[in-house]
């Protein structure tokens, strides 16, 4: 019988990289894996400088579970080894309802609560990197609840974006048991980013219309100033803001140089205003503006 030339075959969750090794000279690699949510196939491996074989799943997510396989070709048979990677720990211990907002253009809140199962001395470890071939960093100052336990994490003064993506991994300890790990598809950083609100806002008529104008805001990520959309928020003065058919909220495509023009005819009484912006492909909305009376 021939012996299959895949020997040491392991898993790096941390890094989403499946590893090997060859005995013997191989003419094809590839790689699969499953998971409960999707399945990817990488149709060539990679060698690193000690001779180690490997494939990486950099959108996986490993949390639920997987089974990964590595083929290969060798001296015309075609070998295959099958590696089955639960995530051990207790059910409903790990962390749940992680999330993370940008704000301020430099600064970084991320949030997250205790499993409904997690034991009284839980502990939770945050790890973020922007690369998988990049050493991660531990969250740098920690949010903690009255007990004690870490639901959040502050980070200070974010470096110059180098990727245009975070990677987290949330972690857990206890004396009692197991936790299992919490990972994610890479976050897109320009959807994590809430700015602020809308500035320099004006008003003015010319005989025909209320020229209303205001500036976009700054950002972490630039791009086009299409891609922002603003939400306008007008009101008549003393009429209630719970009847909605006189709310008007229009939205609107951002431009370098910001114009609305309000009809006189829509205008009569005094009127408020206030805007508020998002990323056209963030559900992320800007706390609303300074409110402007005209």
């Amino acid at each position: 019988k021939t012996v299959s030339p895949i020997i040491n075959v392991d898993l790096d969750p941390r890094k989403k990289m499946l590893r090997w090794n060859c005995r013997g000279n191989v003419t094809e690699e590839r790689c699969e894996i499953k998971t409960p949510l999707e399945s990817f196939l990488i149709p060539s491996a990679q060698v690193q400088e000690d001779g180690t074989h490997y494939c990486m799943f950099p959108n996986a997510v490993l949390h639920q579970g997987a089974l990964l396989s590595v083929a290969v070709t060798s001296d015309g048979d075609t070998f295959q080894e099958v590696l089955t990677f639960n995530n051990s720990g207790k059910d409903g211990s790990g962390a749940v309802n992680f999330s993370c907002v940008i704000y301020n253009i430099r600064f970084m809140n991320c949030s997250w609560a205790p499993g409904p199962a997690a034991p009284a001395d839980v502990q939770y470890r945050l790890e973020v990197w922007t690369s998988l071939l990049e050493d991660g960093a531990e969250c740098p100052q920690y949010i903690r609840d009255l007990a004690g336990t870490h639901v959040g994490c502050h980070f200070n003064i974010l470096p110059e974006p180098k990727h245009p993506q975070y990677i987290f991994l949330l972690n857990g300890t206890s004396k009692e048991t197991a936790i299992p790990f919490l990972d994610f598809d890479p976050f897109e950083a320009f959807k994590m980013e809430k700015y602020n609100p809308p500035s320099n806002i004006t008003s003015h008529y010319n005989g025909s219309n209320y020229i209303i104008q205001w500036e976009n805001p700054q950002r972490r990520f630039e791009f086009a100033s299409h891609i922002l959309d603003y939400q306008l928020d007008i009101q008549k003065k003393g009429l209630a803001p719970s009847r909605p058919h006189l709310l008007w909220q229009i939205v609107r495509e951002g431009q370098d140089r910001n114009v609305y023009l309000l009809p006189s005819s829509e205008a009569y009484g005094e009127r408020s205003l206030r805007i508020r912006v998002r990323h056209r492909r963030s559900d992320i909305w800007s706390d609303w503006s300074e409110t402007l009376h005209f």
